[in-house]
């Protein structure tokens, strides 16, 4: 799963393009919301969802007031990944993702060093949070898988799913049955606006951009070329 950060470089770069043409009251929905990076920078209607209960919980209870811890021991990190039905769920998905090293669910606990200080993953994401809740507060968040969701209609759909032939999400994701649905949701009438390294046929890449990427913490970063697509009707 792509959370913390992952689209928070180019927001200011798609974001203009995707709601170019977005009318008055017009949804903008984001399937794979993750970190919210994008949706937090939108304005008016708007739905999110994710496939991970843990962080759609974390998502509301930080709307309601909820206030995340400012640290976290890698003993408690490995407990609460065993353990995630003894803790509150919002806990989970904050642990899960605040304190993994590339925010990768339960990826591994975040440590490292930086300038003249051991770096405190856990309130530097915690900080991020609360910076962005206040722009997310009438977001209606929803624990679905993009498939389950319910869009109004003509939205302004923008999907960031797991890219094809990476790793990163809570089951097995299948890159050709998502493009079939997002043709369909073309073809409903909404705007389908997808984050990917390469499309099917059919789909035009409208921007594009060289990225350097966190991968894992064996390879550790690479360079590609993220691009966006939709779909002319």
């Amino acid at each position: 799963m792509k959370y913390m950060g992952s689209k928070r470089r180019i927001a200011k770069d798609i974001l203009p393009i995707i709601l170019k043409d977005r009318q008055p009251n017009q949804w903008v929905v984001d399937p794979f919301c993750g970190g919210c990076n994008l949706i937090d920078k939108v304005e008016g209607k708007r739905l999110a969802a994710d496939i991970n209960p843990y962080l759609i919980s974390m998502w509301k209870a930080l709307q309601n007031g909820w206030l995340p811890p400012d640290q976290v021991s890698e003993e408690d990190y490995i407990d609460i990944k065993n353990n995630k039905d003894a803790y509150p769920s919002y806990l989970v998905g904050f642990v899960g993702i605040a304190c993994s090293f590339g925010s990768k669910w339960f990826g591994g606990y975040a440590r490292g060093y930086n300038g003249s200080r051991n770096r405190n993953y856990c309130l530097e994401s915690k900080n991020n949070v609360l910076k962005q809740i206040k722009n997310l507060q009438d977001v209606k968040f929803y624990a679905y898988d993009y498939t389950a969701l319910m869009i109004p209609d003509k939205s302004v759909i923008y999907c960031d799913p797991p890219y094809k032939n990476t790793t990163g999400y809570k089951s097995c994701f299948n890159s050709a049955e998502f493009w079939e649905w997002a043709i369909n949701q073309s073809y409903f009438g909404h705007k389908v606006y997808v984050s990917e390294f390469s499309a099917p046929d059919g789909w035009e890449c409208i921007w594009s951009k060289n990225i350097t990427t966190t991968v894992a913490k064996d390879t550790g970063y690479k360079q590609a070329t993220e691009k966006l697509f939709t779909k002319s009707l």
